[in-house]
């Protein structure tokens, strides 16, 4: 049900979790964990799905908050729960409030987890490709800096994603990063379609971090395109011709003070 990182874990005052696909009580395209409020799926579903991870995260179903995800550069900072209807349009949130976990939704796209354990501020972050090129890694440092962390001691941890090897791309992407300056020669490799690329996001996710100076970054390696069983994938929904996929959610949170 859940992928933790031992990095994370063995940080003081936090727990942290991506879930997977595996127990919950959606059916169909959705089975079984599915956490997508925007999906198709059975809403009270996808509610219990979410009453299941608050459970496993260790705090009540009404403290488990999430973002409406927008592909932006967007941060909101959590100082209370809020209800899914009042979901912030925002693609991260960061925290200092203890028993409190934050979350973003994903099913191909970077889903980042962050922490400084000393003082006690952690965030989230879902970084599709427009997120990272936009941005939402460096505003989620910055905004867990204005909370009282430092990017020296920020650990970030990219969870279960879409892997280079089944993330092709047309020449106009491609495009899109030469001419914003990005070395495209580490995160493109040709793809066996001509003028086409695969798009190694998950170490363009690192190469950002990096460059944001956080003390330290590191990828899973999961793939969620690859792996059927354990993850939702919007890409492998799409080369299937089905008519929706689930969600995931990765959260993290610190434990009461």
């Amino acid at each position: 049900m859940v992928v933790r990182s031992p990095t994370l874990s063995a940080l003081p005052g936090l727990r942290h979790g991506w879930f997977t696909r595996e127990g919950g009580v959606s059916e169909g395209v959705y089975a079984s964990l599915n956490t997508g409020l925007g999906s198709d799926d059975d809403r009270d579903h996808v509610l219990q799905n979410r009453a299941r991870i608050a459970a496993a995260m260790g705090v009540a179903a009404d403290r488990l908050v999430s973002c409406y995800q927008i592909h932006s550069p967007d941060v909101v900072v959590a100082t209370s729960p809020w209800t899914v209807s009042e979901n912030p349009r925002a693609d991260a949130v960061v925290t200092r409030e203890p028993d409190l976990a934050i979350a973003v939704s994903s099913a191909d796209c970077g889903p980042v987890l962050f922490a400084d354990a000393e003082a006690g501020v952690v965030g989230a972050a879902h970084a599709g490709w427009r997120g990272a090129f936009t941005g939402v890694l460096e505003a989620t440092v910055d905004a867990m800096e204005r909370l009282g962390a430092d990017r020296a001691r920020i650990v970030a941890v990219v969870g279960p994603m879409i892997s280079g090897a089944a993330y092709e791309v047309g020449p106009e992407f491609v495009a899109r990063f030469r001419d914003a300056g990005e070395d495209v020669g580490r995160w493109f490799t040709p793809a066996a379609t001509a003028d086409h690329a695969l798009f190694d996001l998950p170490a363009y996710i690192l190469d950002r971090l990096s460059r944001v100076g956080v003390g330290h970054a590191e990828d899973l390696g999961l793939c969620t395109y690859a792996d059927e069983t354990r993850f939702f994938s919007y890409r492998r929904m799409t080369h299937r011709g089905e008519p929706d996929y689930g969600r995931h959610l990765s959260a993290i949170a610190l434990d009461p003070r």
